[in-house]
């Protein structure tokens, strides 16, 4: 997946996010984090954030919105899309990622970080009233993704591990949790 020409390129660390205009593509690589992607079709605004976790574990008074949790990044994306003279109830949403890295290592009852942070995305929309139109989550290995703020097109590639570095993880990790 290559740098889409005369879009300026933003990429995302874990606990980013990014809104802007149709001057820019957004990118990241997700694990077991997730992306939501917003955006407006007549502005060509959208934005797209990078989480690790749907929510704090303890509430803190006062504390600024943290992008590296789900309810705080999507609340972070809806202001800046605001203060852009967007309404993100009129937003489309996708979401990518809550892939299983280490898919030898889980036992196959437990949920997994991928799976709540998944589940999470899907619940905040919703509870938003953003229509979710694509989604692409769970199963083995990362994601790449590429969303071009100009139509609104999300490019996404999941990479899975190989069959040696699956039996390596299993082997390293010693008994299955």
């Amino acid at each position: 997946m290559t740098r889409l020409k005369d879009l300026m390129d933003i990429f995302l660390q874990p606990g980013e996010l990014f809104v802007g205009d149709a001057a820019f593509q957004i990118r990241t690589i997700l694990g077991s984090c997730v992306s939501i992607t917003l955006w407006h079709p007549q502005a060509c605004i959208g934005g797209m954030s990078h989480f690790l976790l749907p929510t704090r574990s303890e509430a803190v008074p006062g504390q600024v919105l943290d992008g590296r949790y789900g309810d705080e990044a999507l609340q972070w994306m809806m202001k800046d899309l605001k203060a852009a003279g967007v309404n993100p109830k009129q937003c489309q949403a996708k979401i990518f990622g809550g892939g299983n890295m280490f898919p030898g290592q889980t036992r196959a009852t437990a949920i997994t970080v991928g799976q709540r942070n998944g589940e999470a995305a899907r619940l905040l929309l919703q509870n938003e009233g953003i229509e979710v139109v694509s989604e692409s989550l769970f199963g083995v290995g990362h994601r790449q993704i590429i969303f071009n703020v100009s139509n609104g097109d999300v490019w996404m590639r999941q990479v899975r591990p190989s069959q040696f570095e699956v039996a390596a993880e299993t082997a390293v990790g010693g008994c299955a949790t």
